[in-house]
């Protein structure tokens, strides 16, 4: 099944860790990068590590800096859900946390670098997914997050993901009263090839399981499609008057994957 929503909690929180996991997201993240401190990151990476347990993924700080390293050094003795890799601008980047675990990899392409090598890395050796990282892509570009200024990157992105057969999932929307705009934007995003979207807050997952949870109607005709294609043979067959061939065959197959039934 894939992730619609993937809810971050705090390495440093472990008092959220319960909550998060019973808030309804597909996969919870604990993260042990941007939502902790620099003085806090040794009690976090302690606490998180003992809180695993096969329930959550956990991001860690980036390969090349000394927090990266030891978070990667302690993936030897767990396993985690995944594995988010934050600030990667390479597969080597990916490769240099494949060799520690081999846990389900999540790289965040969050720089221009990052995305200039993101077929490399949406392809490489262990990644499922990839999530858009827009606050600090932004940041590395000096636009802001509005639609315009990210859509190339959004693009980028979605054809490499699709061309490796993985997940992609979009930046958090970072106004947590603004349900609106998350609707909406995150309807943006899932007709662009979108798969779901990372959530900083519980009261964001239900706007996004809306939008990405298939609606009954397109599960019966998904399921309708399949039946008609291998009712042909697996060769074009018609539905409705309306030719069904292979790309019909994969959006279906999508459709049903979003609900466990492909």
């Amino acid at each position: 099944m894939a992730y619609r929503s993937l809810l971050f909690v705090p390495g440093s929180r472990p008092d959220r860790f319960d909550k998060a996991a019973n808030a309804g997201a597909d996969a919870v993240c604990i993260d042990l990068e941007d939502a902790v401190t620099p003085d806090g990151k040794d009690a976090a990476r302690e606490v998180a590590v003992a809180a695993l347990d096969g329930l959550f993924g956990l991001r860690i700080n980036a390969v090349g800096t000394a927090e990266g390293e030891a978070d990667r050094d302690a993936l030897a003795a767990v396993k985690p859900v995944f594995v988010m890799i934050p600030k990667v601008a390479s597969a080597a980047d990916v490769a240099a946390v494949r060799v520690k675990t081999d846990a389900p990899l999540w790289p965040i392409v969050e720089s221009a670098g990052g995305l200039h090598a993101a077929w490399e890395i949406a392809g490489a050796p262990g990644v499922v997914g990839v999530l858009f990282g827009g606050a600090d892509y932004a940041a590395d570009l000096g636009c802001t997050m509005e639609w315009e200024p990210l859509f190339h990157a959004r693009s980028v992105l979605a054809a490499a993901c699709a061309r490796a057969g993985v997940e992609l999932l979009d930046v958090p929307h970072l106004d947590i009263a603004d349900e609106v705009d998350l609707s909406a934007s995150t309807r943006r995003i899932k007709a662009m090839g979108f798969t779901g979207r990372a959530c900083i807050h519980p009261s964001q997952i239900c706007p996004v399981h809306a939008v990405f949870t298939p609606t009954e109607v397109e599960i019966a005709r998904a399921r309708r499609i399949l039946e008609a294609f291998k009712a042909a043979g697996g060769g074009a067959a018609l539905l409705d008057g309306k030719l069904i061939e292979k790309p019909v065959i994969r959006a279906a197959m999508r459709t049903l994957e979003h609900v466990g039934g492909a």
